[in-house]
């Protein structure tokens, strides 16, 4: 799809990692991890060090290595170690339990699963769930007896063995370069798991070509990323999102990435402003609500030069306060596992508040209607659809998904409502299973979310529709406090009738102190349906 060349030997890991060594940028620091720091040479052995263990494993091209894998120096290594040598690694979510894991594991075919060493409870588990599991690799540690796989293994026991922690592993690491697979950029490159709000996971399968066109697109023409660029991501390495923040995009730059293994925190992420310096700053909305709440100093981003979001829509309320906090431009956009990254944003000249941007340089995008047929008015909601060449080549096993989502024209159902603006931006309006219809007319979720949380006492919003006692959908609004604040609904209810249709107006407040989220922190609308 896209015009992908398809004769031209290219394999991602040597684009990411040993051009830079080849031209003179070898001793770049590649990683900053917990005060520590790895050159593109040492990224370089690492991976030669992993293409080794993975031949000792009998892994060979296209076999797939499941990874739960903390953001540290270990994911590079087998992320991009598999890659070069033909394997096809399948990072997972680290925020998952066992059994979770296990059917993800099973699900995708691996026999190797690399595990860091503070997620090993999970490990019996999954090979339970996945009996065709043969080894584990345990990551950052040098002893790995005390880890339990009793079962499992097919025809034989399942072999354990450890990994060097990050400070003992890379430099220790024979130099002696490995072979680079013959791989092209339509060849399998690696997984990524979507469970979307469904709960369904589904493996969609990208290949070598798909991570230079999200760079030549967003990264280099929308931010324009360089080699001096400093990248610090919110959401992490297992996310498409975190993946290009964090790997891909400053990887291609000979730039540095900013690794955060623990699970973010307000607190944890501004240290890490503070001390590391980054130039561009990654997060979510709801993150950016959350770092408002603890009334940061703003001297804390002095060296951002800008701020992206994306994973849900940021509301306007946001984007004005947390622009105002940083004073730089904060760009919002959409994305989706299977387009990789970014394909609609706002731009460095241009944020609009309330919409994710008009089409990357790259990408085309439409909006269709039910009938599929294209709509070219403003105002007219519509389904969007997006074709560019970071398209996934489907969803692994699942013909009739990859058909559904995935056209033969290249053209990408992501799923998601919208509305075209008369400026040309493209404005959220929901997921398609999201929306609400209340007296018979349309109510977007986001809008009502948006309205909401301009109150002070709101930090958190997500809106459902449920039926009521007659059977009539309503709209229902589920609120997280600010801290320190107590939630009136009867003030919020207020609040919404100075700013929207009554038929939009939420008929039902509750007040709870998180919204759940699937693996990949999106909220789960449909666990909050079924809570009602």
């Amino acid at each position: 799809m896209g015009g992908r060349e398809s004769v031209v030997a290219f394999n991602v890991a040597q684009w990411l990692v040993d051009r830079h060594v080849d031209e003179g940028r070898d001793d770049r620091v590649a990683v900053r991890c917990e005060g520590r720091s790895s050159t593109y040479a040492d990224v370089q052995r690492s991976m030669f060090a992993v293409q080794r263990l993975l031949d000792s494993l009998g892994v060979a091209v296209g076999d797939r290595v499941a990874m739960v894998v903390r953001d540290d120096e270990h994911f590079p290594a087998f992320f991009l170690g598999a890659q070069r040598s033909g394997v096809v690694p399948v990072p997972l979510s680290t925020m998952l339990k066992g059994d979770a894991l296990g059917e993800i594991v099973a699900d995708s075919g691996a026999r190797v699963v690399v595990v860091s060493v503070a997620f090993t409870e999970s490990v019996p588990a999954i090979v339970a769930g996945a009996p065709e599991v043969a080894h584990v690799v345990v990551c950052g540690t040098d002893d790995a007896s005390g880890v339990d796989v009793p079962g499992g293994g097919g025809a034989g026991a399942v072999e354990v063995r450890p990994w060097p922690a990050p400070d003992g592993g890379a430099d220790a690491s024979p130099a002696e370069p490995m072979p680079l697979a013959e791989t092209t950029r339509e060849s399998p490159a690696f997984w990524l798991y979507s469970s979307g709000t469904t709960g369904v996971p589904k493996g969609v399968m990208h290949v070598h070509g798909n991570v230079p066109a999200t760079v030549e697109t967003y990264a280099e023409q929308v931010l324009g990323v360089g080699p001096d660029d400093r990248f610090l991501s919110v959401a992490k390495l297992f996310f498409a999102y975190g993946l290009g923040n964090a790997l891909t995009f400053p990887f291609s730059q000979g730039a540095t990435a900013i690794l955060n293994p623990d699970p973010p925190t307000p607190p944890a992420m501004l240290e890490l402003l503070r001390t590391e310096q980054p130039t561009l700053f990654f997060s979510s909305p709801g993150f950016c609500a959350a770092l408002l709440d603890s009334s940061p100093d703003p001297s804390a981003f002095e060296s951002v030069r800008a701020t992206v979001t994306a994973g849900e829509a940021l509301p306007a309320t946001i984007h004005a306060r947390f622009t105002k906090l940083t004073g730089t431009p904060v760009l919002d956009g959409i994305g989706s596992t299977e387009l990789l990254h970014i394909f609609i944003s706002n731009t460095m000249d241009e944020q609009m508040a309330g919409s994710s941007g008009r089409p990357v340089p790259g990408y085309e995008a439409e909006l269709r209607g039910d009938d599929d047929e294209v709509i070219k008015v403003s105002d007219v909601p519509g389904y969007l659809h997006v074709r560019g060449g970071s398209a996934a080549v489907g969803y692994h096993g699942r013909p009739e998904a990859t058909a559904g989502a995935v056209r033969e024209d290249g053209w990408v159902r992501t799923g998601d409502g919208y509305v075209r603006h008369h400026r040309g931006n493209l404005m959220f309006l929901g997921r398609n299973n999201d929306m609400i219809k209340a007296g018979g007319i349309w109510v977007s979720p986001a809008e009502v979310e948006a309205a909401l949380i301009e109150h002070e006492s709101v930090l958190e919003v997500a809106v459902v529709g449920a039926r009521d006692s007659e059977g009539l959908e309503t709209v229902v609004a589920f609120v997280v406090p600010a801290s320190g604040a107590t939630v009136d609904p009867s003030e919020l209810e207020a609040h919404c009738r100075e700013r929207i249709a009554s038929f939009k107006r939420p008929r039902r407040i509750e007040v709870v102190d998180v919204l759940p989220r699937t693996a990949t922190g999106k909220i789960k609308r449909f666990e909050l349906r079924d809570s009602l």
